[in-house]
């Protein structure tokens, strides 16, 4: 089926993809814009999966203030190119990720950025913790992964549900921005300030 260049330019507008990826997800789905989106999401989130290995020696530090100026993040949000890194809704991104860290305080970007020595100790805490409510070690063994993974969604903000969509990770948002723009995209580190705060 023949699609026109309006419909083009408005599903490159929705999705930011290409101009003849738009073109064939049209005409993969009869001139549907909605399917037409779902069908480059997907496509992208799968895409997506392939690029997570990729170096990201670009990028950009964002700052964000809250409010009164209390609180303040600075965060580095790595990407592949500068084309990317000075991308809008790039920024956008870093802002948001900033956002939540004002909001939620992780300590963390990821489980592997946690030291060894403070894992084995949390991992220590809810044992000791689970046998003082009397479980068997096989009970423990069933309950501890479930136990460590929750503490981890708590300190690790790639694992915190977003403050604006809670159906939604950190990792969610940046596996969309990287079908988006097509580069892997991480969060290298981030500094959270809070005047009287340590």
């Amino acid at each position: 089926m023949a699609v026109s260049s309006e419909q083009i330019k408005d599903l490159r507008e929705r999705t930011g993809a290409g101009m003849m990826d738009c073109k064939k997800a049209l005409e993969e789905k009869g001139g549907d814009i909605e399917k037409a989106v779902t069908y480059l999401r997907e496509k992208g989130l799968a895409k997506a999966a392939k690029r997570a290995g990729r170096e990201t020696g670009e990028g950009k530090v964002i700052a964000y203030v809250h409010g009164t100026g209390k609180t303040g993040v600075l965060v580095e949000l790595n990407c592949e190119t500068d084309f990317v890194a000075n991308n809008e809704a790039f920024e956008a991104l870093g802002k948001e990720i900033a956002l939540q860290i004002t909001a939620m305080n992780p300590l963390y970007v990821n489980e592997e950025s946690i030291p060894q020595s403070e894992i084995d100790n949390e991992m220590s805490v809810q044992k000791a913790l689970l046998e003082k409510e009397g479980k068997k070690a096989d009970q423990i063994e069933k309950i501890l992964p479930g136990k460590m993974k929750k503490y981890f969604e708590e300190i690790c903000l790639i694992h915190q549900k977003s403050i604006r969509d809670n159906s939604k990770t950190i990792n969610d948002l940046l596996q969309e921005a990287i079908a988006k723009f097509g580069e892997n995209i991480t969060v290298g580190r981030f500094s959270r300030f809070q005047v009287g705060g340590n």
